[in-house]
């Protein structure tokens, strides 16, 4: 056998690149997945950031399990490759009053007594919120394992599919129309002010909307990014769940790596992909930046799409059109991610009993607070008091740090997108310690706490893990940028204008988060193209 020809390249280890080698490889199909860094998994990473330190580990970049269906778990039979997980605990979020929210995912009347705290009204209203929120994620949450159709294609095949579409939408009703087209065009803000009255409650309520996102509490289409991170229905029956996976995140990565090589998938990492080889139209294969050339006749990009298409390809085998969407994808972010080494758990003034953080231990003080943060960013400012969502860990896994110590790890935001080029080491060290001191307000002793720290702005991310602007996403959440529009339209089936050569990065449909649906879908396409070429008859010459 040809040492370098395969049946398919995956291009990118990340989480999505591991899933789709790992589903082609157990197809049958000889896979090599070429990895730029020393190692897989992407944002879905475990390491020890301290060599004065070794024993302490962080979960770099991502930071929780989120909707990943049970189908691909089972699939790939990550149990049995190693993974782990715990249900996240309760949403903890203080506020400088000494009063705090503590909410939880499963106890209905724990939720209302936390929202009475504040609002009698918003406790009643609970109820329908969950209702609401039910009734879109029964009708959008399947729409995550489908592809998206060709919307406005004339061809008979596209139009069936989106006959298709229309038909999963046969449930709504005038009021149901009425909600995804709230859901996808309002703000956070605008919906909840439909629902509470108090400013805490919608606080609290607001945070899904924002996280990874370049956009206040009042941009239109926070209301989508609050419902990607909570509806979690994946199509197959479950309910998508987020969670704490036992080793850190690398620990999913290694994982679904064990996983793709037991089904025969070739892993190769320090082998960064220079340029993707075509002809004709057609794919042929990669070159390697050290020169080496591997064929294959189908290649599958899990990368940004602006390294894929503006990097990787020449700009004259695209259509002008889809080099131009893809030049104008907007991928801005402003996170910095912060990770800490505590001698001892914090304790806030709130409620000094509380002990499990992993469900998140917000610094979010009020709508104002979390709108005046964005805002600062935007003119190009990093926020004075910074918005975060932090994680405890080690409360689950004390296999992270010594004993008594803990990690925390802070997902922040806003600095300047502009950070992402043009970065300011000075500046991210100046917002990393206001993001210490606004903890060390509500827990006093916290900063004094902290061992170590990591802090990672959009400029790390973008050029050591290829997160253009540092978005986790690989592009915003946005409603010019889901479902068809993702990444570009006419090419939101995970198929691109090369034949051959697909795409199952997070800018692809149900991108966002931990999940490798994209890598899921995209397989599928790939597998039903096999099959219509399986069926064409053969052409003779006489």
């Amino acid at each position: 056998m040809d040492a370098g020809r395969y049946d398919a390249i995956v291009v990118g280890g990340g989480h999505n690149g591991l899933v789709a080698a790992a589903y082609l490889a157990k197809k049958g199909a000889r896979t090599i997945v070429l990895e730029r860094r020393h190692k897989v998994g992407g944002a879905a990473d475990t390491m020890a950031p301290w060599p004065e330190a070794p024993e302490f580990k962080v979960t770099t970049l991502s930071y929780v399990m989120s909707l990943m269906p049970d189908t691909i778990q089972n699939d790939l039979e990550l149990a049995r490759h190693g993974y782990r997980s715990v249900p996240v605990g309760p949403y903890f979020v203080p506020f400088p009053d000494g009063r705090c929210i503590v909410q939880a995912d499963d106890d209905a009347q724990w939720n209302y007594d936390e929202f009475a705290k504040f609002s009698k009204r918003d406790a009643d209203a609970i109820e329908q919120w969950d209702a609401w929120i039910g009734g879109l994620a029964s009708v959008l949450g399947p729409l995550l394992m489908t592809t998206p159709p060709k919307m406005g294609s004339m061809s008979v095949a596209d139009l069936q599919e989106q006959l298709r579409l229309v038909w999963r939408f046969r449930g709504l009703n005038v009021r149901g129309v009425a909600d995804v087209t709230r859901l996808m065009t309002m703000s956070i803000m605008d919906i909840l002010d439909r629902f509470f009255e108090s400013d805490q409650v919608k606080t609290v309520m607001a945070l899904n909307g924002l996280i990874g996102t370049w956009a206040g509490t009042y941009e239109p289409g926070t209301g989508y990014v609050m419902a990607h991170h909570s509806i979690g229905e994946v199509g197959d029956g479950h309910l998508g769940a987020w969670a704490t996976p036992i080793g850190g995140m690398g620990a999913v990565s290694d994982a679904l790596a064990s996983s793709a090589r037991s089904f025969g998938a070739e892993i190769r990492c320090d082998a960064p992909v220079e340029r993707i080889v075509t002809v004709g139209g057609r794919v042929r294969g990669v070159a390697l930046a050290d020169g080496t050339e591997l064929t294959a006749p189908i290649v599958v990009a899990a990368t940004h799409p602006q390294i894929t298409f503006l990097r990787q390809l020449d700009a004259s085998d695209l259509p002008a059109e889809f080099v131009d969407d893809i030049r104008n994808w907007r991928s801005r972010s402003g996170t910095v991610k912060i990770n800490l080494a505590l001698d001892r758990a914090p304790v806030f003034t709130a409620r000094p009993e509380q002990q499990d953080f992993t469900g998140g231990m917000e610094l979010a003080h009020s709508i104002a607070y979390l709108e005046k943060a964005f805002e600062e960013a935007r003119a190009g400012r990093p926020a004075t008091a910074p918005f975060s969502d932090g994680v405890m860990p080690t409360y689950h896994d004390p296999s992270l740090a010594p004993e008594g110590a803990h990690i925390v790890s802070l997902f922040t935001q806003w600095c300047p997108a502009e950070w992402a080029d043009e970065p300011d080491d000075a500046g991210l060290d100046a917002y990393a310690d206001r993001v210490i001191a606004g903890y060390d307000e509500l827990a006093p002793g916290f900063a004094d706490s902290v061992l170590h720290r990591q802090v990672l702005g959009p400029h790390e991310m973008q050029q050591e893990w290829g997160l253009i602007g540092g978005n986790i996403f690989h592009g915003e959440l946005s409603a010019e940028q889901l479902f068809h529009m993702r990444p570009a339209p006419g090419y939101a089936d995970y198929r691109t204008p090369i034949h051959g050569l697909y795409q199952c990065s997070s800018a692809t449909h149900a991108g966002g988060g931990v999940t490798g649906i994209p890598a899921y879908n995209c397989v599928r396409e790939i597998v039903k193209d096999k099959r219509r070429r399986a069926r064409r008859p053969a052409i003779t010459i006489s």
